[in-house]
């Protein structure tokens, strides 16, 4: 190998691992001008993105999970940190409370993201939530995206929605599945004005979704996919924004991830008038990952990537500046007044049986009532991540009470965990893999230290626990991660719940939680 290419291989890889070690987080930025796909390896699916002035903004699927609509920020479209959401609860069904149900799989899907006359706009869908009820649209405005944020619920369901500012002061939805429609909103955005109406229903392409409209030199471009592992993305073109519009393929391209096509996402302008577009790629059971794909035109039409293939290392958008590395938050100490954007609940929290005030400096969780896990109010998660990473938590469970069970784990279905459980006074540290007890030690003590191992090949995931906070003994088995919640990847859980009324109110307390890539 010519010794200079070794040399240029050798500092990317060094500059990688700096960045991850600084960080403890997956970074795609290689420190020398170039990037390496995908831009964050966790669940950030189905993502659209604008720019407003030197920032970018992106906008992901987040369904149950409390706050909901997650924003993340870049000022180069490489380097991603949080920067709020734009649902900070569900308070239209009390399933999101678990009362009644649960609301799992509902909340907010194919979020859409425009910035209009000074303020953000969020749309999303939510499927209904049992069989006898339609879905529904909403729209959340505010003037900052930290918020507040206020939501607006449609009567009508439009699926997959792709919101669009016209020149002309219009206001239109691209939105459906396998037949694709227009409907025209109001001024504000907040109501419609005309009904849906049918704008494409091809046998060419005889599934599509997840669309995304613009206008670019006065042709209406409607960017969707095929949907699935296998899923293409197709644009749309045509003169008139109801049609009739011709279609072309602009990227099939599974050779990152054999068998998981990129598809379904949002495209961007640059302040030098190049496009760049972000799209998803299915990671099993880590999640749809975000990739950067440059936009080349070709006869008028963004073709994706290079030479019809997604890139993998290549060289960052140019915004004029090189800015600092940076990452979504993943470690948490618990020392500030509120929670980290890196956390989000299971459903709607119980705000009376969790604190950060109760015991400085650390995370009080109360036990609710509870059969399992599953049904369990106050879980809090944030994502895993790829290819490989691990949390660890310190707990301190002098509060806990008979038919407590505490602990940290991997939250989908199905999950597994490690926890003390205590009974009849006794305490014990216990293994759970799918509601089955693989192992029960008995513990005495006031603080356990908790950890999850996990990775991509063959997505599994270990546990370990430790009675001093240095020397880690294996527990149990491993847990197969798979996606039983169908489209929500495996999340990092913390969670207290009791599966007897005498434990209501005992507490755990969490001293810090610790994110690292091995």
């Amino acid at each position: 190998m010519n010794k200079y290419i070794l040399f240029f291989l050798l500092m990317m890889v060094s500059n990688v691992l700096l960045a991850q070690k600084r960080n403890t987080a997956y970074t795609p930025d290689n420190g020398n001008g170039t990037f390496t796909n995908p831009l964050m390896w966790g669940d950030w699916p189905d993502p659209d993105v604008i720019r407003v002035g030197d920032d970018f903004y992106l906008i992901s699927t987040s369904m149950h999970y409390v706050p909901g609509s997650p924003i993340a920020r870049s000022k180069d479209l490489v380097n991603w940190e949080m920067a709020g959401y734009a649902v900070p609860r569900y308070d239209d069904d009390p399933r999101y409370d678990m009362k009644g149900g649960n609301a799992y799989l509902k909340g907010s899907w194919a979020n859409t993201i425009r910035y209009h006359n000074g303020t953000f706009y969020v749309g999303f869908c939510t499927p209904n939530i049992s069989r006898t009820e339609p879905g529904c649209f909403s729209m959340c405005t505010a003037k900052d995206v930290k918020g507040p944020w206020t939501r607006t619920i449609f009567k009508e369901y439009m699926y997959d929605p792709g919101l669009f500012f016209d020149d002309d002061g219009k206001v239109y939805v691209a939105h459906g599945q396998e037949r694709l429609f227009i409907t025209e909103l109001n001024a504000d955005g907040l109501s419609v004005k005309t009904p849906r109406k049918e704008i494409y229903n091809n046998k060419e392409y005889p599934y599509l979704e997840g669309s995304h409209l613009y206008k670019i030199n006065g042709k209406y471009y409607l960017m969707s996919t095929t949907g699935g592992k296998k899923g293409r993305e197709i644009c749309l073109r045509s003169d008139d924004i109801y049609g009739p519009y011709e279609s072309k393929e602009v990227i099939r391209d599974d050779h990152t991830y054999p068998g998981n096509g990129l598809h379904q996402g949002g495209m961007v302008q640059m302040k030098d008038g190049s496009w760049w577009f972000i799209i998803m790629q299915d990671r099993g059971a880590i999640g749809r990952v975000p990739n950067l794909e440059p936009v080349t035109w070709v006869d008028g039409w963004p073709m994706l990537g290079e030479n019809g293939k997604g890139v993998e290392t290549y060289k960052k958008p140019d915004v004029g500046k090189t800015y600092p590395i940076v990452v979504p938050a993943t470690s948490e100490d618990f020392a500030a007044a509120k929670l980290g954007l890196q956390w989000q609940w299971n459903h709607n929290p119980d705000d009376q049986k969790w604190s950060l005030n109760e015991r400085k400096g650390y995370l009080r969780l109360k036990a609710g009532k509870a059969a399992k896990l599953s049904e369990a109010r106050n879980t809090l998660t944030q994502r895993v991540q790829g290819p490989f990473s691990s949390g660890t938590v310190e707990m301190d469970v002098s509060g806990l009470k008979d038919g407590n069970i505490a602990g940290f784990g991997i939250f989908e279905l199905p999950y597994a965990f490690v926890a003390i459980q205590q009974k009849d006074r006794q305490q014990s540290i216990i293994m759970m893999n799918a509601d089955r007890t693989v192992t029960s030690i008995p513990f005495k003590g006031k603080k356990v230290w908790f950890k999850s191992n996990v990775t991509h090949i063959g997505f599994k995931a270990s546990f370990a626990y430790s009675i001093d906070g240095k020397k880690y003994q294996p527990i149990g088995d491993t847990l197969n991660m798979a996606l039983g919640l169908n489209w929500t990847a495996n999340r990092f859980a913390l969670f207290n719940y009791s599966t007897e009324d005498s434990g209501i109110d005992g507490h755990a307390d969490f001293n810090w939680f610790r994110f690292d890539l091995k």
